[in-house]
């Protein structure tokens, strides 16, 4: 497998692509802006351009990610969003082969739209792989020991919990909660208390810049939104105790999905994830005062790992290199 050049992380949030001997190659939001016509929708932005249109458009144009919970939601859309970002890239030529970061949670059907999508980007040779694999890579673990790591990647769609041992997946989960979900939660919670409404652009800010979970975090932010009643424009400070009540049932959520799943194994393998801490990659794991929630809340060794928002798709970088190791994970997946 020493011919895979390419590999792709399709996220809720962002789409990033890494490329072996030139490294990490693009990160653009995984969005596509598109209004009516008499012909039907047209696509009017992508990706970053889309982003920046966010809130600020006629309430006709439809902005929105392609894919869900790790899943295709809308075929055609996705397939000019990534052509769009490969033509960047100026893969017109050299569409060879790609590795394709996937959730665990998928199932054959959802994985052969995955590759038929690129497949029909003119892809020569598609493989599909569970993006654990490569976060565990990227935080320097050793997946091919028999000393057994469990890795919790937190993302914009999803949140992949997954028991790794021999390059294979003992057990593994996708539960739908992740980072866009919480930018409409923190939304719909202002609209309630204030009476302000605001876009999902100025939610993810809010979660980014104010959101915490420390429980005396002063941090705020002033936003501007529209009021519910005069239907006027109104501004107002959003502190960190305003978003604590979003961020804390999601967390604990999680919490309860990994008791669940470690109760579940047999104790030599707890013994190992013990012993060598459980995992916290993907985006969510950048939130201000994680850190002190887990030792509070979460009964087993924890380690949040640098850089948890591009960890997998480093970590795809090393596979790229690494033929042996891609072919082994790859049987086993």
């Amino acid at each position: 497998m020493n011919k895979f050049r390419y590999a792709i992380e399709i996220g809720g949030s962002y789409t990033k692509i890494f490329v072996k001997d030139e490294g990490f190659a693009l990160c653009e939001p995984t969005l596509v802006a598109a209004e009516p016509t008499p012909e039907g929708y047209q696509v009017i932005g992508l990706g970053e351009k889309a982003k920046q249109m966010q809130g600020k458009t006629n309430d006709a144009v439809e902005i929105f990610s392609p894919i869900s919970n790790g899943k295709i939601m809308n075929y055609e859309y996705l397939k000019e969003l990534l052509s769009y970002f490969f033509d960047k890239l100026d893969f017109k030529k050299k569409r060879d082969s790609i590795m394709v970061l996937i959730n665990c949670g998928l199932n054959q059907k959802e994985k052969d739209t995955f590759m038929s999508l690129l497949y029909d980007l003119e892809f020569k040779e598609v493989i599909l792989l569970p993006t654990v694999f490569c976060s565990c890579l990227g935080a320097g673990k050793n997946i091919s020991s028999t000393k057994t790591n469990m890795v919790v990647n937190i993302g914009g769609a999803n949140t992949d919990i997954a028991v790794i041992n021999m390059n294979s997946i003992i057990k593994g989960a996708t539960l739908g909660l992740g980072g866009r979900a919480v930018d409409v939660a923190i939304a719909n919670t202002i609209a309630y208390n204030h009476g302000i409404v605001i876009g999902l652009g100025t939610s993810e800010k809010l979660k980014i810049e104010v959101g915490s979970l420390y429980q005396n975090d002063t941090l705020n932010m002033e936003v501007t939104g529209v009021d519910i009643e005069t239907k006027i424009p109104r501004s107002y400070i959003i502190s960190s105790s305003d978003l604590l009540p979003v961020l804390e049932p999601f967390f604990d959520e999680i919490i309860r999905a990994i008791d669940v799943t470690i109760t579940s194994l047999p104790p030599e393998i707890s013994t190992d994830i013990i012993n060598n801490a459980v995992l916290f990659t993907g985006g969510m794991s950048n939130i201000s005062g994680l850190d002190i929630y887990l030792q509070k809340n979460f009964k087993y060794p924890f380690k949040i790992v640098d850089d948890a928002e591009n960890v997998s798709i480093l970590g795809a970088g090393k596979l790229l290199d690494d033929s042996v190791l891609l072919e082994k994970i790859y049987e086993n997946t």
